[in-house]
């Protein structure tokens, strides 16, 4: 059996009804990742959550942002 895409990709920006908006860590079809702005990280049954999810239009904030740009440099070894 093929694997089917994800629901959202990651880094997709979401909103939820209850936790708000949020980043999508992680994706397949039995479980998503999100960390949300104002309630941290949180994982869900795909096939649950997905319907109660909204595509957000926004920007990832600029402190991910700048998180992903840091963890590209390597680590300075003693």
């Amino acid at each position: 059996m093929a694997a089917s895409k994800p629901a959202f990709a990651n880094n997709a920006q979401v909103e939820h009804g209850k936790f708000g908006l949020g980043t999508v860590l992680s994706c397949n079809d039995e479980q998503i990742v999100i960390k949300f702005d104002d309630h941290g990280e949180k994982k869900f049954v795909t096939s649950i959550v997905v319907p109660h999810l909204k595509k957000s239009d926004r920007q990832m904030p600029a402190e991910k942002r700048a998180s992903r740009a840091k963890k590209k440099v390597a680590p300075a070894t003693a």
